[in-house]
């Protein structure tokens, strides 16, 4: 079997700029967000639309997955330009935005799993990876404990998700974020 062939540079902008806006369209507006809007915000037509993606399902799934890809990509980047655990404490941050455009995205995402989709299939080993990741760089720092399982950092943040999901208390979610952070630093003994 080849490999599909790569797309041309202006073909790939489109793309990007449908997965873009068609995350923030179904975040804000659920999954009944109508096509010809999406296409006419990214600046394409519907037939770019569908050429891309051929159902709704599609749009909706490969958006998610453009979302997590943003989320896990950028750990490289953070721990080129800051230190590894302010590197941990800053994609926490990422992640909360990222649970935030997933929540709005929820009935939408449901439809695809109800079309018979997965569109989180790789969702947790992504995440992992990428925690593993911000997990060993800290430790190589001393920055903090070496006991720590990414699972449970995950954990953690989707704890710290819930327990804020209703946004009554400004800057909760940060204030939990930074205790998290504390619970990880390394204390000799």
């Amino acid at each position: 079997m080849t490999a599909p062939r790569p797309l041309r540079a202006d073909a790939q902008r489109n793309r990007d700029r449908l997965l873009e806006v068609a995350a923030q369209a179904f975040a804000h507006d659920g999954p009944q967000v109508s096509l010809d809007a999406v296409a006419k915000q990214a600046g394409v037509g519907i037939g770019t639309l569908y050429r891309h993606f051929p159902t709704r399902e599609a749009l909706i799934e490969a958006a998610y997955r453009q979302e997590l890809a943003r989320l896990c990509d950028a750990v490289p980047g953070l721990l080129a330009d800051l230190p590894p655990d302010r590197a941990l404490r800053t994609w926490m941050d990422l992640f909360f935005e990222y649970l935030s455009t997933k929540r709005g995205m929820a009935d939408a995402l449901r439809a695809v799993i109800a079309s018979g989709g997965d569109p989180y299939a790789h969702s947790r080993e992504r995440l992992v990876g990428a925690i593993t990741a911000l997990l060993a760089a800290a430790v190589a720092a001393g920055a903090i404990r070496d006991d720590i399982a990414p699972d449970d950092v995950l954990i953690g943040l989707g704890g710290v998700s819930l327990a804020t999901a209703d946004q009554a208390r400004p800057g909760q979610a940060g204030r939990l974020l930074d205790l998290l952070m504390d619970g990880l630093r390394y204390r000799p003994r």
